[in-house]
């Protein structure tokens, strides 16, 4: 699993909430056209800066990112006409594991 700790240096995870009606119910050709979106922005920003993953819930979307600084994912964030509604630098990630 990738951790905070084990990135590169000035590279940091961060978490960002989208606030976006009904992303549960974007199909997935919307999707995909998000995606393809995000990730043109992606590579005209240079490697600094990494999309992970995403989590679509009823009404946002959580992506955690890679990057040296906030203002690059909010740069991406404008660039792509995505919200950023709150962009949080993540210090740890405990599962089950950190109870042992």
């Amino acid at each position: 699993m990738l951790k905070p700790e084990n990135l590169k240096e000035n590279q940091h995870m961060y978490v960002i909430e989208r606030e976006i009606p009904n992303a549960g119910k974007l199909t997935a050709e919307e999707l995909k056209a998000i995606s393809k979106i995000s990730c043109g922005v992606l590579e005209k920003m240079g490697s600094e800066i990494q999309w992970a993953h995403s989590y679509v819930t009823n009404d946002k979307i959580y992506c955690v990112y890679l990057a040296p600084n906030e203002e690059m994912v909010r740069e991406h964030a404008k660039q792509g006409g995505f919200p950023a509604n709150s962009v949080s630098k993540v210090a740890t990630i405990i599962d089950p594991k950190t109870a042992e």
